[in-house]
Formats: structure tokens, sequence, C-alpha cells
């Protein structure tokens, strides 16, 4: 049975058509600024698709059986601003007229709101189309784990509009083959094939058959030749959302600027306004019968309209089958529920070991690998796996198969060797909710999918990423794989919870930290050599990694002259340093620093308790970049860190070389303690 509505008249179909293409023609004019043309070339797609093929309900956006559409050309966002507010989302006219300007929700490129139907954040070529890959993936997993003979409840579609720009990008590559690898038939991308990027004609860079590589993805692929065919467009729809064993591609060839008579088919329509007198003479070039901006005839918006009595309908008619389906299947109905929440089930950390007593060493990418198990005992939808490292990176999920085409439900997912495909999807998991996602590399990886952590941050999305092999720890593979700026430049993204955690006990509470936070992403950064259990003082024990920072070992008998502050795998060196330091007199503290994120979150009070101002003999000491420590030591600390790249060498020599010892640290602060003693002798008490 299909969803599919009816279609009007030819000339009523024309007039909604070039709605869309007055409103972005319009928009982009006031706001002398934007990217007109792929918008007016893809209006008769965007209008056939909303108002007769897509499953959405513009009053209830967040409707959970809803079908996803994800605008991979985020340039094209009037496009989607157009749709939006055509078919009844709560985005009026004058929002339109905003475009782009401070504070409105029509900003450049599509920003994720789920409130306004917008789905995910896109403009970055390539993201978009890797986040529709993910929701197809999680729809696949829920509807596989939930619906049963009779009671179909998770059954959507997710499409996608793609640009020459998103296929020309490296992630399209990994993601589409990782789609048509795993037969992720209610996925549907639609190929804006205007053959015209911001250089001019795509000849100028790429001479692809674009459908000979998708059909050797494995995806079902069809060709428009007119994207102003609607028939053609309809049909084409229609046989997509038949075919079930394979991702399908539709190939549109549009005209940029349909109708401007003198820029339609150029690279100038691409990123610049029309320019007044032709967005005049393409309103008159279409026959559209009024001249004034932003005009909208009743008859084209009533027929618009009727999208959002169809989509009420229709979310009706699922709530119904959901009901039937409690009455039969209630456990399943709550556990479909909670997971569609977010929420985590009571007790979920139960499982977690307890490291609080702990004697023997381990590599804290092994222990995270423990705790990973118990979470996973408890929080049925934790989905995730690795890079192709999940041996390194401990990331498999004990007695649990793997997602495949024929083992959809498993929750081991083979990402490849596609961290920028593993990241894109991850997202895309995530916005479709009902499953938690995880994904795990080498911390020096973390760099190609960067972009998409980005993202994630921005998006405040609940992701989780385990960067294993830390530091130059990792030993002989050498400098091309020991991370170095990796840390930091990760602590530049605003948003994005860091956890270095320094032993077995503080993996547990990192672990425990990044699944608290549902308002954004976190990484944990994990070693690959062994670090030994710790001796905590306090009595909140490894819990004070809640809070960013703690102090692990206090100072004798008296207030601290020097703070050793660090992270990891150099905080039972700190300890080690401060044993020497104590037994020469003189009264070390030792913090450790797991999370740079979480300690900015901490009271002014706490913070000054750990790090009394008073005391400026400070040194960090984590083995990587010493960028951004200057926050924590001050202006008089100094950092043990690494500037410059690695060498291919054993960890323990590495580590001795580059001067991460107790020795060096203990020989640091005793140089620092020196250098200030005059300045501190004249300070005023």
């Amino acid at each position: 049975m299909s969803d599919a509505a009816s279609r009007p008249g030819p000339e009523l179909e024309r007039l909604c058509v070039d709605t869309v293409r007055v409103l972005t023609m319009d928009a982009v004019q006031q706001a002398n600024s934007g990217h007109p043309g792929a918008p007016i070339g893809l209006a008769p797609l965007g209008y056939l698709l909303w108002t007769v093929h897509l499953r959405h309900n513009p009053r209830n956006p967040g409707w959970p059986d809803r079908d996803r559409f994800v605008l991979s050309a985020g340039h094209a966002s009037m496009l989607l601003y157009s749709l939006l507010h055509l078919t009844g989302y709560d985005l009026s006219l004058d929002e339109i007229k905003r475009f782009r300007q401070w504070g409105s929700p029509t900003p450049g490129h599509p920003e994720r709101h789920p409130a306004l139907g917008i789905e995910t954040t896109t403009g970055p070529l390539g993201q978009g189309v890797a986040n529709s890959v993910g929701m197809a993936l999680a729809e696949r997993w829920l509807a596989h784990r939930f619906n049963r003979h009779g009671h179909e409840i998770i059954h959507h579609y997710t499409y996608a509009i793609c640009s020459d720009g998103d296929l020309m990008e490296g992630i399209s590559h990994e993601v589409a083959e990782f789609a048509g690898h795993q037969r992720l038939g209610r996925l549907i991308w639609m190929f804006d094939d205007n053959r015209i990027t911001i250089d001019g004609s795509t000849d100028l860079a790429s001479s692809i058959d674009q459908t000979r590589r998708f059909e050797a993805y494995g995806w079902h692929v069809q060709e428009i030749a007119d994207g102003n065919g609607l028939d053609s467009i309809d049909v084409a729809i229609r046989r997509a959302r038949q075919e079930t064993e394979r991702p399908s591609l539709i190939r549109v060839r549009t005209t940029i600027a349909f109708g401007s008579p003198n820029k339609a088919g150029h690279e100038s329509a691409h990123g610049s306004p029309l320019g007044e007198e032709e967005v005049l003479a393409t309103k008159r070039n279409l026959g559209y019968p009024s001249l004034e901006p932003f005009h909208i005839e009743p008859e084209a918006l009533a027929w618009w309209r009727q999208a959002s009595r169809r989509g009420e309908a229709l979310e009706a008619a699922w709530r119904e089958r959901f009901e039937r389906y409690r009455a039969v299947h209630p456990d399943l109905a709550g556990e479909l529920e909670g997971f569609l929440s977010g929420a985590l089930p009571e007790g979920w950390d139960g499982e977690v070991p307890d490291w609080a007593h702990a004697e023997k060493a381990e590599a804290t990418r092994a222990s995270s690998g423990k705790v990973l198990q118990g979470l996973a005992a408890r929080v049925g939808n934790l989905v995730g796996g690795s890079a192709d490292l999940a041996p390194s990176n401990n990331t498999s999920i004990a007695n649990a198969s793997a997602i495949q085409a024929a083992s959809p439900g498993g929750r081991n997912l083979h990402f490849g060797v596609r961290e920028h495909a593993m990241g894109g999807l991850m997202n895309g998991m995530a916005l479709h909710g009902g499953v938690l996602p995880y994904g795990g590399t080498f911390l020096v990886f973390s760099d190609y999918m960067r972009p998409a952590v980005r993202l994630a941050a921005m998006m405040e999305l609940p992701v989780r990423y385990v960067f294993t092999h830390d530091s130059v720890g990792l030993g002989e593979d050498g400098p091309t794989h020991q991370p170095i700026e990796q840390l930091s430049a990760l602590r530049a993204i605003p948003g994005l919870m860091d956890l270095r955690p320094a032993d077995a006990a503080e993996t547990a509470e990192a672990w425990r930290a990044a699944f608290r936070r549902t308002d954004g992403p976190a990484f944990l950064a994990l070693t690959r050599h062994k670090v030994p259990p710790i001796s905590r003082s306090g009595a909140a024990g490894a819990s004070g990694l809640s809070r960013g920072a703690y102090i692990i070992a206090e100072a004798t008998d008296q207030d601290p002259e020097v703070i050793l502050i660090a992270s990891g795998s150099e905080v039972h060196l700190s300890l080690a340093a401060r044993d020497i330091l104590e037994s020469e007199g003189t009264a070390t503290r030792v913090v450790s620093m797991p999370s740079w994120f979480l300690f900015r979150t901490q009271s002014e009070d706490y913070r000054k308790e750990v790090l009394p101002p008073e005391v400026v003999a400070r040194v960090s000491i984590e083995a990587g970049s010493t960028h951004g420590w200057a926050l924590w030591i001050g202006s008089q600390g100094v950092s043990i860190g690494i500037d410059h790249f690695g060498a291919s060498a054993p960890a323990g020599v590495l580590f001795e070389r580059l001067g991460f010892t107790p020795e060096n640290i203990a020989r640091t602060a005793r140089d620092l303690l020196a250098t200030l003693a005059p300045a501190t002798d004249q300070a005023p008490a």
C-alpha cells in the first residue's frame, strides 16, 4: 500500500514549483548573499518529494516514524526553507525574508532545528549524505529489533539531496560503499546533476560516470534526463521505494538557475544573487503571475498546505498501529519508547567494574573494553565499533553479532578503514534517535573525522569516541602514528568533552561522564601501554574525574609549594616525582586533570581550591603538545610536553628520552621554584 499523495493538474503544479523558485531568488536577492541556482533547478524535485512522497507531519516534526530528509547540498538552503514554509512548518514568511540575518532560523546553510523539521546541520559537503546513511542504518536496526509480524511500527525512508560537490568529497565514497555493502534498501539519494561548481563546469575537475560508480557500489541507479519532468521524477521515486534490497540513487539532470534568461546553466548563479533586473526577467520568463517580491498565489499555498493535513493523518494512523502493537507486545513497546526518549535505563552502570582497589597494571584501552562490556549488558541500544581497529581499540561487544545485511540486529559495527565515514555515520545514527552510537580509532586518526566531530559538537549530539594509542607511548609505530597536537586540537572544539583517564578506575568514571552527558559529544583518550593503578588519598576516589580535575595527592602537612598537573599516563609519573620532591622537603600537590571541559564547568571556588591562585609554581605534564596549558599553569608555570614529532622506539625509551620520567619532572619543579624564589620572597602576603 502506497502512502503517496495525489497530484493536481499541470498548471497548478507548475505554479507550485515556481513558487519555490520565486521565494529562493527573492530571499537571496534581499539578503544580497546566498546560492540561488541549485534551489531554482531543484524546485520540481523538492515539490514532488515534499507534497507527494515524503511521510512527514509539519504539525509534529518529531513524529518517530516520519521519513527523514537531508539536504546534503546545504548551500541550497533556500530550497529547504521554502519547502518548510510552504508545507506548513513553523517557519513564517517573515523569517524567509530574514534569510541569512542575525538571529534568524534561516542561516546560510541549514542548522539542525528539530522543531522546524531541519534534521541535521549541513554545509560541509559530504557530511549530509554520511548522516543519511547513519539514519537509514538506525532505522533498519530499530525495525529489526521491534517490528513483529503484522506490526510494522518502524518503516520509513531516508532521502537525501546531494550535489556534484557532495559526490566529489571523499567521504561520499566511504559512506556510499558502506551503504551498498549493508544493502540499505530504504535509503534514497537524489543527485542534483547540474554539472556546475564554483569554478565552472564539473568537466574542469571530474570525468567520472556517476551512474557506473554507484552501480559498482551495489546501488540501484536511475537516470532522469529532464529535471523539470515531474512525471519522470514521480515514477523514479516510486521505483526507488519499491527497491528493498539496495540503496537507490536517482540521478536528475537539472539546470542551475532554470528560467533565468542570462544565468541559467552558468556558474555565476551558484553563489551570488541573480541581480534585481535578472530576478524580474526570470519571473517574466517563467510566466509567474506577480513581480512583487515574495508573492505566493493563494491557490498554490492551499495545495502546498495539504501536506499538513496528510501528515496529521499519517501520524494518527501510525499511532493507532502503535497502540495495537502495545496491546500485543507491551514490553517491546515500552523498550522502544525508552530507546527513543534517549534516557538511560535504571541501573545502567551497575555492571561497570569497580577498580577502587585494583592491583594490576593495565592499559586504559583494555580497561575501557571491560567497561564497555558492563555498559552493553545494561544499555540495550548501545551500538558501535571501530574503523577496522576493534582488537586494538577494544570496542567490540562480547557475544554480540556484527551488523550486516544478513544480521541487521547486531551490535558490532565494522566501519572499515573509513574514519571519515564513521564520524558522519555516528552523527546520523544519533540524529535519527533510538540508538546510542560509539566508534573507535587511534587518536592520531581523529584528524580524519574532525569535520564530523565538529558538527557533532555543533548539533549537541550524544556520540562517544574511543581514541586509543593516545601518545608517543604507542612506541615503535613511530611518528606517523604518534599523536602530538591531536589532544590540543580536539580540546579547541567548542562543546566537545575531553576525557583522558589516568588508570582503570578513572577510565570507568570517564565512561560514566561520557554517558551522563546527553547534550554533546565526548571522547576518551586511552593508552596502548600499561599504567599502574593509583592509590587515591581523597574520600571521593576516582569519581573526582566528574569535576574535570581533582587533588589526587596532597602536600604533606602544609600548603603546597608546587603543583604538578597531569593527565592520563603521566599522572603516575607525577606521583612518583612528588615522592622525590617531598623527600627533599618540598611540599608538592598532584592534580589529575582528565578533562579541561569538565573543569571549566566547575565553580570558581572549586577551581581555586584545586589550583590556589597564590601557588604560582605549577608544572603541567602531558605527553603531547603544550599548547593551551598556560590556561592552567599561568604565566610563570612550566609545561613538560612534546612540541615536535615523535620517533620510532619502545615506549619506555621514548618517555625517558623525551623527559617523561619522575626524575625530570622533579628536576623541572625544583628549577622552577629556584627561578621563582626571589619574586616569591618579595611578594606581599
